[in-house]
C-alpha cells in the first residue's frame, strides 16, 4: 500500500541486461586474424623498413586500440590516417579508371615483380579508414589522439631519416608533392613534421571532433 513493489512484482520484472561492448568480439578477432596473416608475408616479401610506414604502423595500434577499446589509440590512428589512406584510394581507382596516376604513391600495385595476390593485400588501405570512423563511432573521439599522433609521427619521420635515402620512409629525404629535400636533415624533417600536422592531422582532428562526441571514459 506504501508503493513499495510486491514479492511477485519483483521476482516478475525482468533482469537488467548488461550493455553490449562497445567493440564486439567479432571484430577484434578478425581484425587479429587479418594482421597475423598479412605481419609475417609482408615481412617475407618486403623490407624490415617497410613496418615504419604510418599506414603500416596504424595497423598494429588499431587492433591493439579494438583490443582494449581505447578511444585514445583508435583517435590516434584515425588522426594518422585518414587522409592518407583516402588519398591512396583515389589515386588507385583514378589509375584504374583513367590508366595515370593522380597524386602517385601506389605505383607498387602495378609492379609485376610482386604477386598480384600480395598487391592485392594492400587493398586493406579501403577498409582500414572504415574500420577506424566505426570504431571512432562506437568509442567516442578522444581529443588527445592528436598529440598522441603527433609523437608517434615524429618518431616514424626520424626512423625514416635513419633507414636511409633509398625508400624515402614517410618522405624523411623528399616530400610527396615537389619531390625537394627542404635543407639539411632537421630543416627537412621540421618542414615534413609541420606539414603533417597543418596539411593532415589538424583538420581530421577539426572534422572528428566537430562529428563525434567524446568518448564516455576519460581515461580511454
Amino acid at each position: 500500500m506504501n508503493g513499495t513493489p510486491s514479492n511477485a512484482q519483483t521476482a516478475a520484472a525482468p533482469p537488467a541486461l548488461a550493455p553490449a561492448p562497445a567493440i564486439p568480439l567479432w571484430v577484434k578477432i578478425a581484425a587479429t586474424a587479418w594482421a597475423a596473416a598479412w605481419f609475417p608475408i609482408y615481412f617475407s616479401y618486403y623490407p624490415v623498413a617497410n613496418f615504419l610506414h604510418l599506414s603500416d604502423i596504424a595497423i598494429a595500434l588499431t587492433v591493439i586500440g579494438l583490443w582494449m577499446s581505447s578511444s585514445l589509440l583508435i583517435s590516434s590512428q584515425a588522426v594518422s590516417v585518414l587522409i592518407g589512406e583516402t588519398l591512396w584510394c583515389v589515386d588507385v581507382l583514378w589509375t584504374v579508371f583513367l590508366g595515370h596516376h593522380l597524386i602517385g604513391g601506389t605505383e607498387y600495385m602495378w609492379d609485376h615483380q610482386y604477386p598480384l595476390w600480395l598487391r592485392l593485400m594492400s587493398l586493406y588501405h579501403f577498409v582500414l579508414p572504415v574500420l577506424l570512423v566505426w570504431a571512432v563511432a562506437r568509442l567516442g573521439y578522444n581529443r588527445r589522439g592528436l598529440k598522441l599522433q603527433a609523437g608517434i609521427g615524429a618518431v616514424a619521420l626520424v626512423a625514416g631519416r635513419i633507414w636511409g635515402q633509398k625508400d624515402n620512409i614517410n618522405f624523411a629525404y623528399h616530400d610527396p608533392i615537389f619531390h625537394w629535400a627542404w635543407g639539411p636533415a632537421p630543416v627537412h624533417l621540421l618542414v615534413m613534421f609541420a606539414g603533417m600536422i597543418l596539411l593532415d592531422y589538424l583538420p581530421t582532428h577539426w572534422l572528428l571532433a566537430r562529428f563525434f562526441t567524446r568518448p564516455r571514459l576519460v581515461q580511454q
